[in-house]
């Protein structure tokens, strides 16, 4: 369900990415993952699968209730909140709107991530980037050196461009704000119980699958815009992160996220995957693009105007299609 009219949610979504450049994830008033985060937990403890371990189909009917139920309270939640304020004036509905949208993406946000990590590397703080590259991934980070944190954060970048800015905005162009939110709690669910491990195998198998589905177009749109913003930017190929994409996507085990790792791989010109120690054990990823030479800092900062190039992208197609409808 849309609250407004094409042109309304295109000049929302072009307002929201440019709240989110300059505010970027708000300390005050709470962030709304935040709370999605809570739900989540609460309806955990509730649902409290652990009682039928020995019972997987119990316990993936647990975890489809938890899906629905979080999706729903997201969406319904946030239509209250844009109809209250659209009845109390057009325009405090226009802003409410705009606001909540710039939430669900984080464009800001993972740039700050990964200069946290760019700027102690760079300045020989190798210990101080491991420090903050532990913030972004869940792989040890203790023994990384310059080019396996450098990995850590590029691809952290290049993944999040589907699940902080474009996915969320595809379905804001959808549903304006209650759809962008819906996603976004799907999102977290993925990142909160989406594991394959034995706690959340079967609990979150829902969560995970849904995930994947919502992101499956936006992905593939995100592997386009890449390649468009690799052609807009110096030091990166266009052509190369197109073949890349072609190659080596699929052997990513996830269906979406090859697709924004290769493409920034090829367009960099360095080889992403590898060798991740998780807990002590060592998992190798697939390994993306080709090594065309070693990984540098320099490489996050070429990653971070690639996401910036598709969010300029993206506000440049909502603009001319709202000039184009109005």
């Amino acid at each position: 369900m849309s609250f407004y009219s094409m042109p309304e949610l295109l000049a929302l979504v072009a307002a929201a990415i440019v709240i989110d450049w300059i505010v970027g994830d708000p300390k005050w008033p709470t962030h709304p993952v935040i709370w999605i985060g809570r739900l989540i937990r609460l309806l955990e403890r509730w649902l409290a699968p652990e009682r039928y371990s020995n019972r997987p189909t119990r316990v993936k009917m647990l975890g489809i209730v938890l899906t629905v139920a979080v999706l729903a309270a997201s969406w319904l939640i946030m239509a209250i909140i844009v109809q209250v304020a659209d009845a109390i004036h057009p325009w405090l509905g226009y802003g409410v709107s705009a606001w909540f949208i710039s939430t669900t993406i984080a464009v800001k946000g993972l740039k700050e991530a990964a200069m946290l990590v760019y700027k102690p590397l760079v300045a020989g703080r190798l210990d101080e980037a491991r420090k903050y590259v532990g913030y972004i991934v869940g792989r040890d980070t203790t023994q990384l050196d310059e080019g396996e944190a450098s990995r850590a954060a590029i691809e952290t970048v290049a993944e999040n461009t589907v699940d902080a800015l474009v996915s969320p905005l595809v379905f804001a162009l959808l549903g304006g704000a209650p759809l962008a939110m819906l996603y976004r709690a799907a999102n977290t669910l993925d990142s909160m119980v989406g594991y394959r491990n034995d706690k959340y195998r079967h609990f979150g198998w829902c969560s995970a699958r849904t995930d994947d589905v919502l992101n499956y177009i936006p992905a593939r749109l995100t592997g386009v815009l890449m390649a468009l913003s690799a052609l807009l930017l110096p030091k990166l190929k266009a052509i190369r992160a197109v073949k890349a994409m072609l190659v080596f996507a699929r052997r990513h085990p996830s269906p979406n996220s090859g697709i924004p790792e290769s493409a920034a791989a090829g367009a960099i010109g360095v080889e992403l995957g590898g060798t991740n120690v998780y807990f002590g054990v060592t998992s190798e990823r697939a390994r993306m693009g080709w090594p065309l030479r070693p990984l540098k800092p320099g490489d996050i900062v070429l990653t971070i105007r690639l996401l910036y190039g598709v969010s300029v992208i993206i506000l440049a197609g909502v603009m001319t299609a709202w000039l184009l409808i109005s």
